[in-house]
């Protein structure tokens, strides 16, 4: 059965989808000895040889997602100028190699996925999709019904974005501080953090606690669990 080019090679665990059309389009992917640089390249498994930067394409390992409950401490980029540890040293799986769907930030605990899925980890980062991830947030100072509204309403963030509205629950107010649940459809860097401060309440802590119907729940900090066949499909049909 033919499939796309990109979604072949996501499959293969060489990277997500759209990095796979990336390479791509620089010319790096072969298909029976010839380069192909066209998105829209079919090819069937079963009868064409894939080439990848000198190396023969194969699915041979099992596509397996995990939800990690991710420490602070930990980043999310496999490159990191700092040589900071990063989150894949936390998923103890011979032979599979996982990579992580969206980014956490350093600081920021709470839900990842990593996945060798390329298919879900497009479906879940493609900007258009809008899968709704909530995040609780501790906040230093105690919020205002208009810090609310506008955080609702879309702020307009230091790079001059205005964000999408956010759904934003206060679960607490009291001590000069204040905790939130707040769920937001984009991805931006730090995006949180940054709609947070621009309405005059900065982030103490964040953590991630649920990605489209995926929750958090019990896990442990700095643990990890593989997602049911189910989980994933339900993950798949959401975005």
């Amino acid at each position: 059965m033919e499939e796309r080019l990109q979604k072949y090679m996501a499959e293969c665990g060489v990277g997500s989808r759209r990095k796979c059309e990336e390479w791509i389009a620089q010319g790096l992917v072969k298909v029976n000895g010839e380069v192909v640089s066209e998105m829209g390249t079919r090819i069937d498994p079963e009868k064409d040889e894939v080439v990848f930067r000198g190396k023969v394409l194969k699915i041979s390992q099992p596509l397996t997602t995990v939800m990690l409950n991710k420490p602070a401490g930990y980043v999310t980029t496999s490159r990191d100028q700092f040589h900071r540890p990063d989150v894949t040293q936390l998923i103890d799986m011979p032979g599979v190699r996982l990579y992580p769907v969206g980014r956490l930030d350093y600081q920021t605990t709470g839900l990842l996925l990593l996945t060798n899925d390329g298919d879900l980890a497009y479906r879940l980062t493609h900007p258009a999709r809008q899968v709704e991830k909530v995040y609780r947030a501790y906040l230093s100072g105690e919020i205002t019904h208009e810090a609310v509204k506008m955080l609702e309403s879309g702020v307009v963030l230091d790079d001059g974005y205005k964000t999408q509205p956010a759904k934003v629950s206060v679960l607490s107010v009291k001590g000069g501080n204040t905790k939130i649940d707040i769920t937001i459809t984009e991805g931006k860097n730090h995006q949180v953090r940054r709609m947070a401060k621009a309405v005059g309440f900065p982030v103490m802590r964040l953590k991630r606690i649920q990605e489209g119907s995926l929750k958090l729940g019990s896990l442990k900090e700095g643990s990890y669990r593989i997602l049911s066949e189910a989980e994933i499909e339900k993950l798949k049909n959401e975005a």
